[in-house]
């Protein structure tokens, strides 16, 4: 059985040398959200020169819409949403300096590879554990695009939030060797 391993934000590239995948991290510090509609509007901002609503280096974006916050809770229930969808815009956020990517379900051969040549990690954590997902964020709020509902993008800061590593800089898969098994 592997150990659970503690990793913060942002990741170095020596950080991300050494994660393999299979590997499993309890990730702690600064995260932000961003799902399709968010995606669009950062690679616009980046085409046109644009400051972008954080400093990317290093960071890792959590594709996720959180629901409502309930009364007396830092966010609503917030896990990741499928991750295929943001395929066509992970070059230009891996050539920002974003270094990991949070969501769930396989990338494409593309993403992979792209993976690999700007040094970035995809992780995953649990679906349909959203409720179990919101208890590990300490603190967020909306940074950029607040008129996209739960698409915004949030701040996130994380304590010990589960992921697991499933394309590394290697060119590992845990989908594919998870198959080939």
């Amino acid at each position: 059985m592997k150990t659970w391993k503690r990793v913060s934000t942002p990741l170095s590239y020596d950080d991300v040398s050494l994660m393999r995948s299979g590997d499993r991290f309890l990730l702690s510090g600064i995260i932000y959200t961003a799902r399709d509609r968010a995606h669009e509007r950062l690679r616009y901002m980046v085409l046109e020169g644009k400051e972008l609503p954080f400093m990317p280096a290093g960071q890792v974006l959590y594709y996720v819409g959180p629901s409502p916050q309930p009364q007396g809770r830092i966010i609503g229930a917030a896990g990741p949403t499928t991750s295929y969808r943001m395929d066509p815009f992970t070059e230009v956020m891996l050539k920002t300096g974003i270094r990991g990517m949070i969501g769930k379900g396989k990338r494409d051969e593309k993403t992979r590879a792209l993976l690999q040549q700007y040094g970035g990690v995809y992780f995953s954590s649990y679906g349909g554990a959203g409720a179990y997902l919101a208890k590990r964020i300490t603190e967020a709020r909306v940074i950029a695009f607040e008129d996209l509902g739960p698409e915004a993008i949030y701040e996130l800061r994380v304590l010990d939030f589960p992921v697991i590593v499933i394309n590394d800089i290697y060119g590992g898969d845990l989908y594919e060797d998870a198959i080939r098994k």
